[in-house]
């Protein structure tokens, strides 16, 4: 469900946390359009940070993969990358307006990326709002096979690691059923981000230096 267009409603970074609070956040129909419009779907997609699924093959290419995983180190970076056209899209929803949003999120510490790189080249990676214990995924991209994928199983870790508790997708895609996501009514996944509001997790429990290995973001998965 979208709701109205709020070009002329100002949303500062305090409007956009509460918004998420109460189970809303905007989009904008393209890069282009200057307005924004808050969406409330009546199923949200969600990742279960118990039982994350991580296919065989992608477990094989995160142990043995040459690439670094980052956080937070480039977040201009992963937003021009998600707002790149791509094979399975020509168009993008972040607009001027939603760059300088997530940008103020990121600057107060509840915007973080998960960046991949290959050598010094971002080649993949994904940004999202954390609030609570809740985490909100909003892009991922990628300019290399499996690094977005990569990105993913990282971040995964580090919420598992970090104490969170609900990890929303907003809409489930085919690709995100392979890793275990599932629809939920709207009554549930109020329920869900009610209790992951309350107390705090950690995005920073894992170390950010050196960078974790894809063997110790597996194991932290695998674990109970």
């Amino acid at each position: 469900m979208a709701g109205r267009d709020t070009t002329h409603f100002e949303i500062t970074p305090d409007v956009l946390l509460k918004a998420y609070a109460c189970g809303i956040f905007p989009m904008a129909e393209n890069a282009d359009d200057p307005a924004l419009y808050w969406i409330e779907p009546e199923h949200r997609g969600i990742l279960p940070l118990t039982g994350f699924h991580v296919p065989a093959r992608l477990a094989r290419t995160v142990r043995t993969t040459p690439f670094t995983v980052h956080v937070d180190r480039d977040f201009d970076g992963v937003i021009d990358g998600c707002a790149a056209p791509a094979t399975d899209r020509d168009r993008t929803w972040i607009n001027r307006r939603i760059r300088k949003l997530y940008r103020g999120l990121f600057d107060r510490g509840h915007c973080h990326t998960v960046e991949v790189y290959d050598g010094d080249a971002l080649v993949g990676g994904l940004y999202g709002v954390s609030l609570g214990r809740a985490y909100f995924g909003e892009s991922m991209f990628h300019r290399a096979r499996d690094a977005s994928k990569v990105a993913l199983v990282h971040l995964m870790a580090r919420l598992k690691a970090g104490g969170f508790t609900l990890c929303d997708t907003q809409y489930v895609t085919e690709h995100l059923r392979t890793f275990g996501a599932v629809e939920v009514p709207k009554k549930r996944y109020q329920r869900m981000l009610e209790e992951a509001l309350t107390g705090e997790a950690d995005f920073f429990a894992l170390r950010t230096e050196p960078p974790v290995s894809g063997d110790e973001a597996l194991a932290i998965l695998d674990s109970d």
